[in-house]
């Protein structure tokens, strides 16, 4: 599916997502992630030992959600599959995040078994509320 530009302006800013996997149980596990894209399919990076990397590998179902980090009420929801898990054991990936993230490369070198995990969107619906978030000054 093609992503709206106002989905990938969305993902490429540096908003953190919540992504949902599967356990073993069926039950549904979300953790905060960084996220990247790649055309039309969204990369988050792991370890794969970590729950959500196994839980990835052996059911590729997920779902993300991703808020604006200055706009609450502007959101990107994605239902989607992994299509592909890429090696990342030099961190070109991790750092690609890490340089949107933090400007900088990922400060922790050593991992066991880094991965990108990469997502194809079935669903993927771009939603801007005309609620405004009041500030916490």
């Amino acid at each position: 599916m093609r992503l709206s530009d106002d989905a990938k302006r969305v993902l490429d800013a540096p908003n953190f997502a919540h992504l949902a996997t599967l356990n073993t149980n069926g039950a549904p596990r979300a953790e905060p992630v960084w996220i990247g894209r790649e055309g039309d399919r969204v990369l988050i990076a792991t370890d794969t030992r970590t729950h959500k990397g196994r839980n990835m590998q052996r059911d590729g179902r997920v779902a993300i959600s991703v808020v604006d980090f200055f706009n609450p009420y502007e959101q990107v929801l994605i239902r989607g599959r992994v299509v592909e898990v890429r090696p990342d054991d030099d961190l070109r990936g991790l750092d690609a995040l890490s340089q949107k993230y933090l400007g900088a490369p990922f400060p922790r070198r050593k991992w066991s078994s880094r991965a990108i995990f990469v997502i194809e969107p079935h669903l993927a619906r771009y939603y801007k509320s005309p609620l405004v978030h009041p500030r916490a000054d």
